[in-house]
Protein backbone atom coordinates (compact mmCIF):
# COMPACT_ATOMS: atom_id res chain seq x y z
CA UNK A 1 0.00 0.00 0.00
CA UNK A 2 1.14 3.50 -0.79
CA UNK A 3 -0.39 6.27 1.27
CA UNK A 4 0.40 10.20 2.26
CA UNK A 5 0.72 12.13 5.63
CA UNK A 6 -2.20 14.59 7.06
CA UNK A 7 -3.41 17.03 4.77
CA UNK A 8 -4.49 16.84 1.03
CA UNK A 9 -4.46 19.03 -1.66
CA UNK A 10 -7.37 19.57 -3.91
CA UNK A 11 -9.92 18.34 -1.31
CA UNK A 12 -12.55 20.96 -0.28
CA UNK A 13 -13.38 20.93 3.26
CA UNK A 14 -10.34 18.81 4.36
CA UNK A 15 -8.40 21.19 6.44
CA UNK A 16 -7.44 21.23 9.61
CA UNK A 17 -7.45 23.91 12.57
CA UNK A 18 -6.28 25.08 15.29
CA UNK A 19 -6.18 27.93 17.85
CA UNK A 20 -3.76 29.26 20.56
CA UNK A 21 -4.09 28.32 24.40
CA UNK A 22 -5.27 31.17 25.14
CA UNK A 23 -8.41 30.78 23.03
CA UNK A 24 -8.58 27.03 24.01
CA UNK A 25 -12.12 27.22 26.08
CA UNK A 26 -13.89 24.09 25.84
CA UNK A 27 -16.45 25.52 23.79
CA UNK A 28 -14.01 26.62 20.89
CA UNK A 29 -12.18 23.34 21.08
CA UNK A 30 -15.32 21.35 21.31
CA UNK A 31 -16.21 23.58 18.47
CA UNK A 32 -12.63 22.84 16.64
CA UNK A 33 -13.07 18.92 17.36
CA UNK A 34 -15.98 18.98 15.54
CA UNK A 35 -14.71 20.52 12.10
CA UNK A 36 -11.43 18.59 12.21
CA UNK A 37 -13.74 15.16 12.67
CA UNK A 38 -15.61 16.60 9.51
CA UNK A 39 -12.49 17.53 7.53
CA UNK A 40 -10.84 13.84 8.66
CA UNK A 41 -13.57 11.96 7.42
CA UNK A 42 -13.97 14.37 4.25
CA UNK A 43 -10.52 13.18 3.72
CA UNK A 44 -10.95 8.94 4.59
CA UNK A 45 -13.68 8.78 2.11
CA UNK A 46 -11.44 10.86 -0.71
CA UNK A 47 -8.97 8.26 -0.11
CA UNK A 48 -11.30 5.55 -0.89
CA UNK A 49 -12.78 6.74 -3.65
CA UNK A 50 -8.81 7.23 -5.02
CA UNK A 51 -7.55 4.11 -4.04
CA UNK A 52 -5.29 5.12 -1.24
CA UNK A 53 -5.11 2.79 1.70
CA UNK A 54 -2.78 4.21 3.71
CA UNK A 55 -2.59 7.56 5.46
CA UNK A 56 -1.41 9.57 8.46
CA UNK A 57 -3.78 11.51 10.82
CA UNK A 58 -3.00 15.01 11.85
CA UNK A 59 -1.98 15.46 15.25
CA UNK A 60 -4.21 18.56 15.71
CA UNK A 61 -7.02 16.55 15.39
CA UNK A 62 -8.24 17.34 18.69
CA UNK A 63 -6.16 20.84 19.61
CA UNK A 64 -4.50 20.64 22.95
CA UNK A 65 -5.32 17.06 22.89
CA UNK A 66 -2.44 16.22 25.71
CA UNK A 67 -3.17 19.38 27.48
CA UNK A 68 -5.97 22.28 27.38
CA UNK A 69 -8.05 19.10 26.03
CA UNK A 70 -6.98 16.66 28.35
CA UNK A 71 -9.50 16.40 31.05
CA UNK A 72 -12.45 17.13 28.59
CA UNK A 73 -14.67 13.89 28.04
CA UNK A 74 -14.20 14.73 24.09
CA UNK A 75 -14.37 10.94 23.49
CA UNK A 76 -17.77 10.66 24.90
CA UNK A 77 -19.08 14.16 22.94
CA UNK A 78 -17.81 12.18 19.57
CA UNK A 79 -17.97 8.92 19.86
CA UNK A 80 -20.39 8.29 17.43
CA UNK A 81 -18.77 10.54 15.31
CA UNK A 82 -15.38 8.88 15.97
CA UNK A 83 -16.87 5.16 15.46
CA UNK A 84 -18.62 6.20 12.50
CA UNK A 85 -15.00 6.84 10.84
CA UNK A 86 -13.16 3.93 12.14
CA UNK A 87 -15.81 2.14 10.59
CA UNK A 88 -15.15 3.17 7.16
CA UNK A 89 -11.17 2.79 7.79
CA UNK A 90 -11.65 -0.86 8.64
CA UNK A 91 -14.28 -1.47 6.20
CA UNK A 92 -12.11 -0.04 3.45
CA UNK A 93 -8.92 -2.16 4.68
CA UNK A 94 -7.35 1.56 4.93
CA UNK A 95 -4.42 1.08 7.53
CA UNK A 96 -3.42 4.61 9.65
CA UNK A 97 -0.90 6.23 11.54
CA UNK A 98 0.00 8.82 13.45
CA UNK A 99 2.90 10.65 14.23
CA UNK A 100 3.32 12.76 17.34
CA UNK A 101 5.92 15.71 16.60
CA UNK A 102 9.40 16.95 17.67
CA UNK A 103 8.53 17.96 21.10
CA UNK A 104 7.65 14.19 22.08
CA UNK A 105 10.93 13.21 23.24
CA UNK A 106 10.30 10.43 25.70
CA UNK A 107 14.05 10.12 26.22
CA UNK A 108 14.31 13.89 28.22
CA UNK A 109 16.61 13.97 30.55
CA UNK A 110 13.97 16.35 32.20
CA UNK A 111 11.20 14.39 33.94
CA UNK A 112 8.42 17.08 33.48
CA UNK A 113 9.45 16.84 29.20
CA UNK A 114 8.88 12.98 29.45
CA UNK A 115 6.04 13.15 31.41
CA UNK A 116 3.99 15.43 28.61
CA UNK A 117 5.93 13.06 26.12
CA UNK A 118 3.65 9.88 27.90
CA UNK A 119 1.07 12.04 27.85
CA UNK A 120 0.93 13.20 24.40
CA UNK A 121 1.34 9.17 23.07
CA UNK A 122 -1.70 8.28 25.40
CA UNK A 123 -3.76 10.97 23.21
CA UNK A 124 -2.76 9.72 20.40
CA UNK A 125 -3.78 6.31 21.32
CA UNK A 126 -7.16 7.30 22.67
CA UNK A 127 -7.78 8.80 18.85
CA UNK A 128 -7.06 5.38 17.58
CA UNK A 129 -8.42 3.44 20.14
CA UNK A 130 -12.15 5.49 19.87
CA UNK A 131 -12.30 4.68 16.42
CA UNK A 132 -11.87 1.29 17.48
CA UNK A 133 -8.78 0.28 14.88
CA UNK A 134 -6.11 -2.27 16.17
CA UNK A 135 -2.61 -2.16 16.91
CA UNK A 136 -1.68 -2.38 13.44
CA UNK A 137 -2.53 1.02 13.17
CA UNK A 138 0.35 2.85 14.30
CA UNK A 139 2.29 5.46 16.91
CA UNK A 140 5.43 6.24 14.92
CA UNK A 141 7.90 7.96 17.27
CA UNK A 142 12.12 8.82 16.90
CA UNK A 143 14.05 8.09 19.87
CA UNK A 144 14.74 11.74 21.14
CA UNK A 145 17.60 13.10 21.87
CA UNK A 146 21.17 11.79 22.95
CA UNK A 147 22.15 14.32 25.09
CA UNK A 148 25.92 13.43 25.22
CA UNK A 149 25.31 10.03 25.75
CA UNK A 150 23.76 7.82 22.97
CA UNK A 151 23.99 4.50 24.68
CA UNK A 152 22.82 6.22 28.18
CA UNK A 153 19.95 7.61 26.06
CA UNK A 154 18.35 4.68 24.19
CA UNK A 155 18.73 2.86 27.67
CA UNK A 156 16.44 5.94 28.94
CA UNK A 157 13.93 5.84 26.11
CA UNK A 158 13.94 1.64 27.15
CA UNK A 159 12.99 2.11 30.49
CA UNK A 160 10.82 4.83 29.07
CA UNK A 161 8.68 2.54 27.27
CA UNK A 162 8.72 -0.17 29.63
CA UNK A 163 6.55 2.52 32.22
CA UNK A 164 3.85 2.96 29.12
CA UNK A 165 0.16 1.80 29.15
CA UNK A 166 0.22 -1.69 27.55
CA UNK A 167 -1.97 0.00 24.52
CA UNK A 168 0.27 2.32 23.90
CA UNK A 169 3.17 -0.05 23.72
CA UNK A 170 1.10 -2.34 21.04
CA UNK A 171 0.93 0.54 19.34
CA UNK A 172 4.49 2.13 19.13
CA UNK A 173 6.65 1.92 16.22
CA UNK A 174 10.03 3.43 16.46
CA UNK A 175 11.94 5.35 13.43
CA UNK A 176 16.26 6.96 12.36
CA UNK A 177 16.11 10.54 12.57
CA UNK A 178 18.45 12.55 10.20
CA UNK A 179 20.22 13.87 13.09
CA UNK A 180 21.04 11.91 15.80
CA UNK A 181 19.63 8.01 16.00
CA UNK A 182 20.79 6.14 12.93
CA UNK A 183 18.39 2.84 12.05
CA UNK A 184 20.83 0.59 13.48
CA UNK A 185 20.00 2.60 16.86
CA UNK A 186 16.62 2.28 16.38
CA UNK A 187 17.08 -1.53 15.67
CA UNK A 188 19.33 -2.00 18.50
CA UNK A 189 16.44 -0.59 20.97
CA UNK A 190 13.85 -2.91 18.84
CA UNK A 191 16.06 -6.33 19.63
CA UNK A 192 15.17 -5.35 23.25
CA UNK A 193 12.14 -3.72 23.25
CA UNK A 194 10.36 -5.81 20.46
CA UNK A 195 8.96 -2.27 19.22
CA UNK A 196 8.81 -2.33 15.35
CA UNK A 197 11.25 -0.21 13.18
CA UNK A 198 10.32 2.18 10.36
CA UNK A 199 12.91 2.67 8.26
CA UNK A 200 13.29 6.07 6.76
CA UNK A 201 15.05 6.31 3.57
CA UNK A 202 15.95 10.15 3.59
CA UNK A 203 16.88 9.91 7.38
CA UNK A 204 19.52 7.15 6.55
CA UNK A 205 20.59 8.92 3.59
CA UNK A 206 21.29 11.65 5.43
CA UNK A 207 22.45 10.23 8.67
CA UNK A 208 23.42 7.17 7.44
CA UNK A 209 24.16 4.28 10.08
CA UNK A 210 26.96 1.88 7.13
CA UNK A 211 27.28 3.95 4.00
CA UNK A 212 28.30 -0.06 2.62
CA UNK A 213 24.71 -0.99 3.20
CA UNK A 214 21.26 -0.25 0.80
CA UNK A 215 17.89 0.96 1.59
CA UNK A 216 16.73 -2.80 0.70
CA UNK A 217 19.45 -4.06 3.41
CA UNK A 218 18.20 -2.12 5.50
CA UNK A 219 14.81 -2.66 5.11
CA UNK A 220 15.03 -6.64 5.08
CA UNK A 221 16.73 -5.81 8.43
CA UNK A 222 13.96 -4.30 10.03
CA UNK A 223 11.29 -6.32 8.16
CA UNK A 224 12.40 -8.62 11.17
CA UNK A 225 10.67 -5.93 14.09
CA UNK A 226 7.28 -6.51 12.07
CA UNK A 227 5.73 -9.32 13.66
CA UNK A 228 1.99 -10.66 14.50
CA UNK A 229 -0.22 -8.26 15.49
CA UNK A 230 1.74 -5.18 14.34
CA UNK A 231 0.51 -5.86 10.59
CA UNK A 232 2.76 -5.61 7.53
CA UNK A 233 6.12 -3.77 7.37
CA UNK A 234 5.68 0.21 6.71
CA UNK A 235 8.88 2.46 5.38
CA UNK A 236 8.73 5.97 5.13
CA UNK A 237 10.09 7.65 1.26
CA UNK A 238 10.86 10.97 0.54
CA UNK A 239 13.17 12.49 -1.89
CA UNK A 240 15.46 14.93 -1.35
CA UNK A 241 14.67 18.76 -2.13
CA UNK A 242 17.65 19.44 -4.47
CA UNK A 243 17.53 23.41 -3.65
CA UNK A 244 17.40 22.98 0.28
CA UNK A 245 19.25 21.93 3.16
CA UNK A 246 19.67 17.62 3.69
CA UNK A 247 16.69 16.01 4.36
CA UNK A 248 13.95 18.06 2.83
CA UNK A 249 11.26 17.01 1.51
CA UNK A 250 10.79 17.10 -2.21
CA UNK A 251 7.76 19.10 -3.85
CA UNK A 252 6.19 15.79 -5.84
CA UNK A 253 8.36 12.66 -5.87
CA UNK A 254 9.83 11.82 -9.18
CA UNK A 255 8.43 8.86 -10.39
CA UNK A 256 11.21 7.13 -11.77
CA UNK A 257 13.26 6.80 -8.90
CA UNK A 258 10.11 5.81 -6.80
CA UNK A 259 9.58 3.25 -9.12
CA UNK A 260 13.56 1.71 -9.33
CA UNK A 261 13.01 1.78 -5.05
CA UNK A 262 9.95 -0.22 -4.94
CA UNK A 263 10.71 -2.75 -7.20
CA UNK A 264 12.13 -5.04 -4.78
CA UNK A 265 9.57 -4.75 -2.31
CA UNK A 266 7.17 -7.32 -1.54
CA UNK A 267 4.38 -6.55 1.22
CA UNK A 268 5.80 -3.01 2.46
CA UNK A 269 3.67 -0.40 2.93
CA UNK A 270 4.76 2.83 2.08
CA UNK A 271 4.42 6.06 3.21
CA UNK A 272 5.38 8.97 1.05
CA UNK A 273 6.67 12.14 3.13
CA UNK A 274 6.20 14.82 0.20
CA UNK A 275 4.87 17.96 -0.15
CA UNK A 276 2.06 17.70 -2.59
CA UNK A 277 1.01 15.02 -0.69
CA UNK A 278 -2.26 12.92 -2.18
CA UNK A 279 -0.81 13.87 -5.87
CA UNK A 280 2.57 12.02 -5.37
CA UNK A 281 0.36 8.96 -3.73
CA UNK A 282 -2.14 8.91 -6.64
CA UNK A 283 1.17 9.00 -9.02
CA UNK A 284 2.84 6.10 -7.23
CA UNK A 285 -0.37 4.20 -7.30
CA UNK A 286 -1.16 4.53 -10.40
CA UNK A 287 2.18 3.77 -11.35
CA UNK A 288 2.57 0.39 -9.58
CA UNK A 289 -0.45 -0.86 -11.01
CA UNK A 290 -2.93 -0.97 -13.85
CA UNK A 291 -6.21 1.24 -12.42
CA UNK A 292 -7.58 1.61 -15.89
CA UNK A 293 -7.47 4.36 -18.13
CA UNK A 294 -10.36 6.45 -16.70
CA UNK A 295 -8.07 6.85 -13.76
CA UNK A 296 -5.72 8.64 -15.54
CA UNK A 297 -8.28 10.66 -17.35
CA UNK A 298 -9.52 11.61 -14.35
CA UNK A 299 -6.37 12.48 -12.57
CA UNK A 300 -5.37 14.32 -16.14
CA UNK A 301 -8.75 16.69 -15.64
CA UNK A 302 -7.31 17.53 -12.25
CA UNK A 303 -3.91 18.62 -13.43
CA UNK A 304 -4.51 20.05 -17.15
CA UNK A 305 -4.66 23.76 -16.65
CA UNK A 306 -1.80 23.57 -14.11
CA UNK A 307 -0.01 21.94 -16.99
CA UNK A 308 -1.41 24.39 -19.70
CA UNK A 309 0.20 27.50 -17.82
CA UNK A 310 3.32 26.06 -17.94
CA UNK A 311 3.91 24.61 -21.29
CA UNK A 312 1.21 24.17 -23.96
CA UNK A 313 2.96 21.54 -25.65
CA UNK A 314 2.83 19.24 -22.81
CA UNK A 315 -0.83 19.86 -22.80
CA UNK A 316 -1.11 18.91 -25.92
CA UNK A 317 1.47 15.77 -25.72
CA UNK A 318 -0.79 14.74 -22.84
CA UNK A 319 -4.59 14.71 -24.93
CA UNK A 320 -2.74 12.38 -27.71
CA UNK A 321 -1.42 10.23 -25.27
CA UNK A 322 -4.75 9.40 -23.59
CA UNK A 323 -6.77 9.19 -26.67
CA UNK A 324 -5.68 5.55 -26.88
CA UNK A 325 -7.97 3.83 -24.09
CA UNK A 326 -6.47 0.09 -25.16
CA UNK A 327 -3.31 1.29 -23.53
CA UNK A 328 -2.58 2.15 -19.92
CA UNK A 329 0.55 5.19 -20.44
CA UNK A 330 0.54 6.39 -16.34
CA UNK A 331 4.10 6.47 -16.18
CA UNK A 332 4.99 8.42 -19.41
CA UNK A 333 1.68 10.80 -18.41
CA UNK A 334 3.21 11.13 -15.59
CA UNK A 335 6.45 12.08 -16.41
CA UNK A 336 5.50 15.06 -18.70
CA UNK A 337 3.26 16.08 -15.78
CA UNK A 338 6.67 16.52 -13.89
CA UNK A 339 8.53 18.07 -17.04
CA UNK A 340 5.64 20.55 -16.97
CA UNK A 341 5.27 21.30 -13.16
CA UNK A 342 9.25 21.94 -13.22
CA UNK A 343 8.70 24.86 -15.08
CA UNK A 344 7.76 28.49 -14.41
CA UNK A 345 4.26 29.32 -15.83
CA UNK A 346 5.24 31.71 -18.84
CA UNK A 347 3.43 35.27 -19.26
CA UNK A 348 0.81 34.33 -22.62
CA UNK A 349 0.67 30.37 -21.47
CA UNK A 350 -0.43 31.66 -18.09
CA UNK A 351 -2.87 33.71 -19.34
CA UNK A 352 -4.71 31.30 -21.61
CA UNK A 353 -4.81 28.38 -18.78
CA UNK A 354 -6.43 31.66 -16.86
CA UNK A 355 -9.21 32.22 -19.90
CA UNK A 356 -9.84 28.79 -20.11
CA UNK A 357 -10.87 28.80 -16.51
CA UNK A 358 -12.32 32.31 -16.80
CA UNK A 359 -14.61 30.04 -19.59
CA UNK A 360 -16.78 28.40 -16.45
CA UNK A 361 -17.85 31.33 -14.80
CA UNK A 362 -18.64 33.81 -18.18
CA UNK A 363 -22.07 33.10 -18.59
CA UNK A 364 -22.70 33.27 -15.22
CA UNK A 365 -21.03 35.50 -13.30
CA UNK A 366 -22.66 38.76 -12.74
CA UNK A 367 -21.72 42.49 -13.84
CA UNK A 368 -19.33 43.33 -11.05
CA UNK A 369 -17.89 40.38 -10.90
CA UNK A 370 -16.92 40.69 -15.22
CA UNK A 371 -15.69 43.92 -14.28
CA UNK A 372 -13.49 43.05 -11.74
CA UNK A 373 -12.25 39.89 -13.91
CA UNK A 374 -11.39 42.33 -16.84
CA UNK A 375 -9.66 44.41 -14.24
CA UNK A 376 -7.49 42.04 -12.66
CA UNK A 377 -6.18 40.31 -16.26
CA UNK A 378 -5.36 43.66 -17.80
CA UNK A 379 -3.69 44.78 -14.04
CA UNK A 380 -1.70 41.04 -14.90
CA UNK A 381 -1.19 42.11 -18.18
CA UNK A 382 0.39 45.04 -16.88
CA UNK A 383 2.49 43.57 -14.26
CA UNK A 384 0.77 45.41 -11.57
CA UNK A 385 -0.71 42.38 -9.90
CA UNK A 386 1.02 38.48 -9.52
CA UNK A 387 -0.40 35.62 -10.90
CA UNK A 388 -1.32 34.51 -7.78
CA UNK A 389 -3.58 37.11 -7.30
CA UNK A 390 -5.41 36.63 -10.64
CA UNK A 391 -5.70 32.46 -9.94
CA UNK A 392 -7.06 33.72 -6.20
CA UNK A 393 -9.69 35.67 -8.04
CA UNK A 394 -10.72 32.93 -9.97
CA UNK A 395 -10.69 30.55 -7.28
CA UNK A 396 -13.31 33.02 -5.10
CA UNK A 397 -15.26 32.54 -8.37
CA UNK A 398 -14.80 29.06 -8.03
CA UNK A 399 -15.94 28.55 -4.75
CA UNK A 400 -18.88 31.02 -4.96
CA UNK A 401 -20.32 28.91 -7.96
CA UNK A 402 -19.66 25.70 -6.31
CA UNK A 403 -17.61 24.61 -9.64
CA UNK A 404 -16.52 21.02 -8.16
CA UNK A 405 -14.60 20.40 -11.09
CA UNK A 406 -12.26 22.77 -10.73
CA UNK A 407 -12.36 22.81 -6.93
CA UNK A 408 -11.19 19.38 -6.77
CA UNK A 409 -8.63 19.90 -9.24
CA UNK A 410 -4.90 21.19 -8.93
CA UNK A 411 -4.86 24.33 -10.79
CA UNK A 412 -5.39 26.72 -7.84
CA UNK A 413 -2.95 24.75 -5.52
CA UNK A 414 0.42 23.85 -7.87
Amino acid sequence: MIGYACLALGVPGSGMKTTILKHATQERLYALISQNLAALEVLIDYNIKNGIRLFRISSDLVPFGSSAAKSLPWRDQFAEALWRIGGKIRSSGMRVSMHPGQYTVLNALDPVVAKSAELDLDYHCQVLDAMGLGPEHKLILHLGGAYGDREASKARFISRWRDLSPAVQSRLAIENDDRVFTIRDALDVSWKTGIPVVYDNLHNAVNPADPGKTDLDWIRESSITWQGRNGRQKIHYSQQDPGKRPGAHSATVRIGPFLRFQEALEGTDIMLEVKDKNLSAIKCINCTSNQGIAALEAEWGRYKYAVLERDPNIYQAIRQLLKDKAKYPALEMYQLIEEALAKEPTHGSAVNAAQHVWGYFKDRADTAEKRRWETAMRRYREGSVTLLSLKSALQKLSIKYKENYLNGGYYFVL
